[in-house]
């Protein structure tokens, strides 16, 4: 269940980089208090993100069914589209982030309104952990026995995994770099996105919500097989499947199409509008 240590590693880790540069800025400028509200934020958002989780658990004792599986299939959906979210948005903010948090701090300092800087903690670290919550739902909804108990176990590996690369990060050691793991995280969670959204159009074609034929178009097991060894990972965390049918190779492939047109879109906007003027 790499999957999940994956995710919890870049979500704890992002919400890590909120609340320790807002912590280094505070201590700086000497601002107990601030520091207090920050340490306020902090449980706050972890009380959210909580609470969210308590929430989506007493949904489904009390829905039918088959309306459990209707927000189970909703729920993975959703993963994929916030792991999108999450890293175009950090792709597009991760270098003015520090900027913009201490530029926000030093404004409720001057103001004496330190309720702000528990928001701004709050807010990060309950957005990253309510992330959280729905993606590992979205593993949970997918797995079953002993798998539930490595997902946990994933889970709590990524969480110090996180905590690690933050402290190396942080001490500017050579062989790592903020630009260079935001890139291979980046990939590594837009990889597994794709995954969700191929899990997520198989339970449509099961529950019958898809009319496409689900015949397969080849079968790759002689090369690689996705019941174990490295094809049953590539299966959970890239959506690889031996026997693809059609509705999944659609969605796995648009999936991409759109991603890397979110990801280069001013590229192509760039590239459209001079072909545009060469025609004219």
């Amino acid at each position: 269940m790499g999957s999940a240590m994956i995710i919890v590693w870049r979500e704890s880790l992002e919400a890590i980089l909120v609340v320790g540069i807002l912590y280094a800025w505070l201590r700086n400028q000497g601002s107990r208090a601030g520091l207090r509200w920050l340490a306020f934020g902090v449980l706050g958002g972890l009380a959210l993100a909580a609470a969210l989780g308590g929430a989506m658990l007493a949904l489904e004792t009390r829905l039918a069914a088959n309306t459990v599986e209707w927000l189970q299939t909703a729920v993975v959906f959703v993963a994929a589209l916030l792991i999108v979210q999450m890293t175009l948005w950090m792709r597009e903010h991760a270098g003015g982030l520090k900027g913009e948090l201490e530029s926000g701090a030093a404004a409720a300092l001057r103001a004496g309104n330190l309720a702000r800087v528990a928001l701004l903690a709050a807010v990060a670290v309950g957005r990253e952990g309510a992330e959280t919550v729905l993606f590992l739902y979205g593993l949970f909804v997918e797995s079953s026995g002993v798998q539930l108990a490595q997902i946990g176990g994933s889970a709590c590996a990524g969480l110090v995994l996180g905590l690690a690369t933050f402290w190396l990060l942080s001490r500017g050691v050579r062989w790592m770099s903020w630009r260079s793991f935001f890139a291979a995280s980046e990939f590594l969670l837009l990889v597994f996105a794709g995954a969700l959204v191929v899990a997520g159009v198989d339970r449509l074609l099961s529950s019958g919500a898809i009319a496409l034929a689900s015949a397969p178009q080849w079968n790759s097991a002689w090369l690689l097989d996705d019941a174990s060894g490295p094809g049953g990972v590539l299966s959970q965390f890239a959506g690889y499947r031996v026997q693809p049918n059609i509705a999944e190779l659609i969605a796995w492939s648009g999936y991409w199409l759109v991603v890397l047109a979110l990801m280069y879109r001013a590229r192509i906007v760039a590239f459209l509008r001079r072909a545009l003027r060469a025609s004219m």
